[in-house]
């Protein structure tokens, strides 16, 4: 097919307009599978390389041939900053064929939705959390909204693929098409898709389609990547080493930062200046952090501030004035940020990214490093490792620098296999069946229970939860008042639901923290939890404030900006990291191989953690002696499959190995005491893996593990069941243990016999 010669009149003058000579290899792809078939289409490229424009050529091609008589496309983003970002390239597209691009989030203007409402049309842009509150609170007017809904696109669908929110989402993907009576196709887009045949039957899911994935030559990446490792006092690894290789960083420094700065923040500034980087952290509390020490770099030595700051706590105008001084090509300053600038938001010439420490994923990484290389130019990216000097008698885990070697694990796998993380399908979402229920109640009004199963337990996400489940769920919601039983027989909402329906915050499923709006003045700042008592500091927004007020009715804190540097406190922010990942971990450590981006301090601290790997006979056991009683356990498991494990010591071998005082770094290693010897650990704890045992087994007695946003409304017995059966990774961790080598084994056995 010559996809170009396809394309509605508009989309060639547009392609005339920005100078193309030619069509990208996705873009003629996406053509091909988009007008040539009735499928689902799952689009995996690069960053920058044309993906929306690929989907949307062809889509909007089919709309001004056939005009749709409501909403004829679905634009669905996890990023309020991603919406508002391809809002401005599909406006500049449509305009000229008067389709319609609507904004559907907390920040869009009321006006432009109460228009669509009344003249349905175009294309609507929402996040997954929006698309809940249309649900609920529109519920009457989704058909003729969406009636003639032809096609459905996702934006970085892998962001999507491993937690509820992305089951939330094709819940109401499914829910609406039922409501509205349509059937449109899913084109899902991503930079990072691991296993795009899972991916795609993920997509397809409840459609009643197939997926095409298109198959074509993506061109060859070029990185320019570097990673330097610092400890955050003198000496550096390399100093008054003898014979130790200078190696150059991949430019010179062209500023400095104050005497005493911390070394790893002083790289950043004196390699950040007179260009536009992004910093990104992994956590809100050390975005700030970082932010405040550069900032502070800049007032001391007299210079205009250069940095500004972007997470999800910060208020929409912080963090749009962040994303307007990015796209700025003229402008110079650099933004320190989250995963929330992780996604694909055009940056525009962004020069280089700094990602201090290793993100949890593959995934996470090359998303990072795809803000970089647009414009024509490579991908740039800087890891800093920080880490502290171990005291003198800090145990032999501690001399491992986890960070440094997790960088390079990603790293490898991507250059080596093209891993990323894979879908996780095979939960049980309690939590989110606990949301779906009542959303669809609050939608939908007085049910039976028989109607209320039909229209939720059908929903492809629940296909692992029985009806026996579903019962023991909506008996335990009356028995709360979450739901009450009308006189006839039906079900509705109950007082004590309507509480938690009626929130806005009702329509997230990913966990959130009692939040308390931050003001100065008339200026919102954004939100914080746990804020101290007056007089104390907080930090937000990449400065100190002293809090003059707080209003716990109304959860708002007032204060005023002070100078200083403090730590700041968002909440808790989990790491699911991969199997696969420690696997190479492991491999970093046992091989001499030297990777060409490690700068030198890097490659004088990776020499000298190999030394001690190999010196304490971590290469060969996952059991190291630590001294006295005192063990280390290297299993070398992901986040779930680690957390299993740990159980299986403590519920399940605790008394035979004698273990005491169990103390875990998730998921790199424990140390424990035993009265056993090392034989007779790999004996009990394999034999206790081949015990054909319930997964429930490995909970404590009357523990519910609340994991999930809604559990604590979810009957006990099923949070239990979810956990042990969702969550853990018990196969992950029988697979490891069943593994390690039977000569471990055989004298323990022996001894054990006696």
């Amino acid at each position: 097919m010559n996809v170009f010669e396809r394309y509605a009149p508009f989309i060639k003058d547009y392609i005339y307009r920005s100078g193309w000579q030619t069509l990208r290899a996705v873009q003629n792809a996406a053509g091909d599978a988009i007008f040539g078939t009735d499928e689902n289409v799952l689009l995996t490229a690069s960053t920058a390389s044309g993906k929306t424009e690929a989907a949307f050529f062809p889509i909007l091609t089919l709309l001004d041939e056939e005009p749709s008589r409501t909403v004829g496309v679905l634009y669905i983003a996890p990023l309020k900053a991603l919406i508002n970002d391809q809002f401005g390239r599909l406006n500049e597209l449509c305009e000229e064929a008067g389709i319609a691009v609507t904004r559907w989030h907390g920040d869009a203007a009321r006006s432009k939705k109460q228009k669509l409402l009344k003249k349905p049309s175009g294309i609507l842009q929402i996040t997954p959390e929006s698309l809940e509150a249309l649900m609920i609170g529109k519920h009457m007017e989704i058909p003729s909204l969406f009636g003639d809904l032809r096609f459905i696109v996702i934006d970085e669908i892998h962001s999507l693929l491993r937690a509820d929110r992305g089951l939330q989402t094709f819940c109401l993907i499914e829910r609406l098409c039922a409501l509205a009576g349509c059937r449109p196709r899913r084109v899902g887009l991503s930079a990072t898709i691991g296993d795009p045949e899972l991916a795609g039957k993920f997509l397809a899911a409840g459609s009643g389609r197939g997926t095409v994935i298109p198959k074509f030559d993506g061109g060859r990446e070029i990185w320019r990547l570097s990673m330097e490792h610092f400890y955050n006092s003198a000496p550096q690894a390399d100093e008054g080493e003898s014979g130790a290789e200078k190696i150059p960083a991949m430019e010179e420094a062209t500023d400095t930062a104050p005497s005493a700065a911390d070394p790893g923040i002083d790289y950043i500034f004196a390699h950040s200046r007179g260009k536009k980087c992004l910093i990104f952290t992994n956590s809100r509390e050390e975005c700030e952090s970082v932010c405040q020490q550069l900032r502070q770099y800049c007032e001391a030595k007299g210079e205009p501030d250069r940095f500004l700051i972007h997470h999800g706590n910060l208020s929409a105008s912080y963090r749009e004035s962040a994303e307007a001084e990015m796209k700025d090509d003229d402008s110079m300053m650099s933004v320190c940020a989250t995963a929330t600038l992780e996604l694909g938001i055009d940056v525009g010439r962004l020069e280089r990214a700094f990602q201090i420490d290793a993100p949890f994923t593959v995934s996470g990484f090359l998303q990072r490093m795809g803000r970089t290389g647009r414009r024509g130019s490579p991908s740039e990216m800087w890891f800093v490792m920080r880490e502290e000097h171990q005291e003198a008698r800090a145990m032999l885990p501690d001399s491992i620098p986890w960070y440094l070697v997790q960088g390079i694990a990603l790293v490898q796998l991507y250059i080596e296999e093209r891993f990323v993380e894979p879908p996780r399908l095979f939960r049980l979402p309690y939590s989110l069946l606990y949301h779906q229920t009542m959303s669809t109640l609050a939608a939908c009004g007085e049910m039976t229970p028989g109607e209320l199963a039909s229209r939720v337990l059908t929903l492809s996400g629940f296909h692992r939860i029985t009806r026996e489940d579903y019962r023991v769920l909506l008996r335990h919601l009356i028995a709360i008042d979450h739901i009450n039983r009308t006189e006839n027989g039906g079900l509705i909402v109950g007082i004590s639901g309507e509480r938690i329906v009626n929130s806005y915050k009702f329509y997230a499923v990913f966990q959130e923290n009692v939040e308390y709006t931050v003001r100065s003045g008339s200026e919102q700042l954004g939100t914080i939890v746990k804020p101290p008592p007056a007089g104390d500091k907080i930090a937000i927004a990449g400065r100190v404030w002293v809090v003059e007020e707080v209003d716990h009715k109304r959860h708002e804190v007032f204060c005023t900006l002070v100078k200083g540097n403090i730590p700041a406190y968002f909440g808790d922010v989990p790491g699911d990291i991969h199997t696969h990942i420690l696997e190479r971990m492991y491999r970093v450590l046992c091989e001499e191989k030297t990777y060409p981006y490690l700068m030198s301090h890097a490659v004088c601290r990776l020499k000298s953690a190999r030394e001690t790997f190999r010196k304490s006979a971590m290469a060969d056991r996952p059991l190291v002696h630590l001294g006295g009683q005192m063990w280390g356990l290297f299993p070398w498991l992901g986040t779930y499959a680690f957390l299993a494990l740990e159980r299986l010591l403590k519920l399940r071998c605790r008394e035979r190995l004698g273990l005491k005082g169990l103390q875990s770094s998730r998921p790199y290693y424990m140390q424990f005491t035993m009265r056993v010897s090392e034989e007779e650990f790999y004996a009990i704890v394999r034999g206790a893996a081949e015990e054909d045992f319930d997964p429930m087994e490995l909970l404590y007695p009357r523990e519910v593990p609340v994991f999930e946003k809604y559990d604590e409304y979810v009957p006990e017995e099923l949070v239990r069941k979810g956990f042990a059966y969702g969550v853990l990774d018990v196969e992950g961790m029988k697979k490891r243990v069943l593994g390690w080598p039977a000569s471990y084994c055989q004298t323990g056995l022996a001894n054990l016999k006696k």
